[in-house]
């Protein structure tokens, strides 16, 4: 499927805006009384921030060949 510049720029926009506050997420549950009790919301955050990392980069790169 091919996208436009306009739509690649706001997925992007919207990856780092959904990155921001899953980086946020994390840093509260971390900083939380009992952190191991939030073990698991801390790995999901971790692994999702990890693949919307990986989304970004791939949008990137597609921005750069289209241009």
């Amino acid at each position: 499927m091919i996208y436009t510049e306009e739509e690649l720029s706001e997925a992007l926009r919207q990856i780092d805006s959904t990155l921001h506050k899953l980086s946020e997420t994390k840093k509260t549950l971390e900083a939380k009384d009992e952190p191991s009790r939030y073990k698991s919301q801390i790995t999901l955050a971790t692994r999702r921030i990890e693949a919307f990392g990986i989304a970004r980069d791939l949008i990137a790169r597609e921005m750069e060949q289209t241009n």
